[in-house]
């Protein structure tokens, strides 16, 4: 859209944009973009693209490599913090991390696995002292009453439960 009749005046800054009467502010700005200074060209003229999200497939505005804002957070900027993060609290690398938090160790679920030391040392990062579990099983280890319950299932799923030891965890 090119807009004709606009009527431009000298801006006295000489490394600046020409200025015009703003179309929506009606004041004298550097000109921006279609007739309009830089902010309301922000707040009125433009219109972000919308675009079928390549990872979830749903119509969005268009963030970058063709992806939503959501996914575009999710796939360049989270996966970076939870790198430094699994360095940083567990001393392993992100690979490790997700190949020991695929699926709960105590009864199969994957959707949210988090990282139990079984000797409650988290300075001891052996792959035998490490296991996933979701939530809900880690709270349970935790918990006297059901401690001997998830150590038999993790025993049986050939986990070393010898370190691990009801003294360390909550009487209810």
């Amino acid at each position: 859209m090119v807009i004709k009749n606009i009527k431009k005046y000298p801006n006295p800054n000489p490394n600046g944009r020409f200025l015009i009467d703003c179309l929506g502010c009606k004041e004298r700005k550097e000109h921006h973009a279609k007739g309009y200074c830089y902010k309301c060209y922000k707040k009125l003229a433009w219109r972000s693209k919308e675009i079928k999200c390549k990872s979830c497939g749903r119509t969005r505005p268009h963030k970058a490599f063709g992806l939503c804002a959501g996914c575009h957070v999710r796939l360049h900027h989270y996966d970076l913090t939870k790198r430094a993060n699994a360095k940083k609290w567990y001393n392993i690398s992100l690979e490790k991390l997700r190949d020991i938090t695929k699926v709960c160790a105590g009864c199969g679920f994957d959707k949210l696995i988090t990282l139990h030391h079984l000797d409650g040392n988290r300075e001891n990062n052996d792959d035998k002292n490490l296991v996933g579990l979701c939530p809900n099983c880690h709270k349970m280890i935790h918990t006297y009453q059901y401690y001997e319950y998830i150590r038999d299932i993790l025993k049986s799923k050939g986990y070393d439960t010898t370190k691990v030891h009801p003294t360390n965890y909550v009487k209810r």
